[in-house]
């Protein structure tokens, strides 16, 4: 099952043209506006965050894993680097969701009041 992983990974690293890095930021943001859907979780709720550091920890320590398995040297700051990488657009996302009304409906008085206006 690593070896899948691993091998979903470079998949996707090679055919997408995308950073490793930038991958780490779309996985994150999927896993988090995924488990909401799904799950039927607030983007305000700390479940969504959590579930995305879950996954980031345990994504990392197979990485770690693997790459020893290789005979490659541990290097905690590129496993770090790859946490905070992952974990700030989530980060973002719950403080706004729980902080702002960016995340809330309009009401129904507001959204006719912009359908006017656009008219």
């Amino acid at each position: 099952m690593i070896e899948t992983f691993t091998q979903l990974k470079l998949w996707l690293v090679e055919n997408t043209s995308l950073a490793k890095d930038a991958l780490h930021i779309y996985v994150a943001l999927g896993v988090y506006l995924g488990s909401c859907l799904l799950l039927k979780w607030k983007a305000s709720s700390w479940k969504p965050w959590a579930l995305v550091l879950a996954i980031t920890l345990l994504g990392e320590l197979w990485d770690a894993q693997t790459s020893q398995s290789n005979g490659h040297e541990l290097v905690p700051e590129a496993h770090w680097k790859d946490i905070w990488n992952t974990m700030i657009v989530p980060t973002i996302v719950l403080i706004m969701a729980r902080f702002t009304s960016v995340f809330e409906r309009p009401s129904k008085a507001a959204a006719t009041e912009d359908e006017d206006l656009s008219h």
